[in-house]
């Protein structure tokens, strides 16, 4: 099946350019360690999910463009055609003139039904090019204007023209520093609508990302391109295709459907969490081996103590004990409890693995068993130069600290009402940003109590 990606503003333009970058020299890479049979299994079951083959022998992107400015998608749309390896339709993008000035309601209220019927057109394009369509991957920013406010129209947009396909939304989580001064209004007006149209929301925090760049890719002088290849990176670790465990000898059809199926067994529980280990500059690999019980117990510690990268994971965290009703000392230690989890294993000796760790009780919430809650998917087909990689995707706790974070930025800004203006006069009320932040509110409360 295939993902048409739908890529939202200019960092969803930048970012799904870094993706389907990454999933293309994957194809192309030559990884001796499975077989040729295997790796041509996978190399078409990935090319069906996410490019198409056209006339020319370059595979051409599955992907729709949309900003409110023209330049990003050019520089995206020329860096793509230059690889010579892939490229991008060139009837698939949509720009104007001038952008949505940060402004989340500028791109819901005005670009959005402005613009609904060309976005859409070029949308049901892609979907109609697809054999079987699996469903829509949007990428955008929750921060600034068009990807965060354009972005929740033309969610609830798909989810109204295509009711049965699965739609995840892939976020990008703007520095707790702040980029823009109205991003938390941003941010909280993106997470309620798409809770509402979205089937999950996959999420990338900019400050996780740019830490996992400084301290484990040695990266001086840190650019957004350097933090987009690893935030793509981690996408193509989880959407290139493996074996699910009920799925018989080939690869996975539906890997939305079997995401959702996963992750989401509950409509309130919709917030995804990632991460990927090994990640090193590409220089040290040749230096590096790794076993995979290693990956395993770093992985899982990094899920229970809520570790955002393998270096400075809190050890001492433990799962509560089974029988103790009692809030443990535990909880005050950050133990992260988890709706639903999935490992994706990709490289060398993968049928080996012991993943029992991962079916502990104690790691859930008490109304799933373990054995509905965690699933594990396998390829012996490494990934991106890696000779054995580990991929968590995690619906747990892992951002409700964020979460919390941004909504109470959000209410203290909008107590003093400041800068409510700018939103009025694109039609957003007050009772539009008390509607948002009951949302959230009961999105926290959720979580909190796991």
């Amino acid at each position: 099946m295939s993902i048409v990606t739908v890529q939202l503003g200019q960092c969803g333009n930048q970012t799904g350019h870094e993706v389907f970058s990454a999933l293309c020299s994957d194809i192309r890479g030559t990884h001796g360690l499975c077989s040729k049979k295997e790796n041509e299994s996978y190399q078409d079951s990935s090319k069906e999910r996410f490019f198409c083959q056209e006339e020319s022998a370059v595979p051409v992107a599955r992907a729709v463009l949309v900003d409110m400015e023209p330049k990003v998608i050019s520089q995206t749309l020329s860096m793509a055609a230059r690889s010579g390896h892939w490229k991008y339709s060139s009837h698939s993008h949509f720009c104007q003139k001038q952008g949505s000035g940060n402004n989340w309601a500028n791109g819901y209220s005005v670009h959005g039904p402005r613009h609904k019927e060309a976005i859409m057109n070029l949308v049901q394009k892609e979907a109609e090019k697809c054999d079987r369509l699996g469903g829509f991957l949007t990428i955008m920013s929750m921060a600034g204007g068009t990807g965060s406010g354009l972005g929740a129209f033309v969610t609830q947009c798909l989810r109204d023209a295509f009711p049965a396909s699965f739609i995840l939304n892939h976020l990008i989580w703007p520095y707790g520093t702040g980029e823009v001064i109205v991003q938390n209004y941003n941010s909280v007006l993106t997470l309620s609508h798409l809770y509402h149209s979205s089937d999950a929301l996959l999420v990338h925090e900019n400050d996780v990302i740019h830490k996992i760049c400084a301290q484990l890719m040695n990266i001086k002088q840190i650019s957004f391109r350097d933090v987009n290849r690893v935030i793509a990176h981690q996408l193509g670790s989880v959407f290139q295709p493996t074996h699910t465990a009920g799925g018989g000898s080939g690869y996975s059809r539906n890997p939305l459907g079997d995401l959702m199926e996963a992750l989401v067994p509950h409509p309130e529980f919709r917030m995804l969490g990632l991460r990927n280990i090994p990640q090193m500059p590409e220089s040290c690999l040749a230096y590096s081996a790794f076993s995979w019980p290693g990956l395993v117990k770093h992985l899982r510690q990094m899920l229970i103590a809520r570790a955002q990268m393998e270096e400075g994971i809190d050890w001492q965290v433990r799962p509560p004990q089974p029988g103790s009703s009692i809030p443990s000392s535990n909880k005050a230690l950050n133990f992260n409890t988890s709706i639903a989890n999935l490992v994706i294993l990709r490289g060398k000796d993968v049928h080996t693995v012991d993943l029992g760790s991962f079916q502990d009780p104690s790691l859930y919430t008490s109304w799933l068993s373990p054995q509905d809650a965690f699933n594990a998917w396998k390829t012996p087909r490494a990934f991106n130069k890696y000779e054995k990689s580990a991929t968590l995707v995690s619906n747990s706790q892992f951002l409700l600290k964020p979460l919390d974070s941004i909504v109470g930025k959000a209410w203290n800004m909008f107590a003093s009402k400041a800068y409510l203006h700018q939103y009025t006069k694109f039609g957003i009320q007050e009772e539009d940003f008390l509607d948002c932040f009951t949302t959230l509110e009961q999105v926290i409360s959720s979580y909190t109590n796991l």
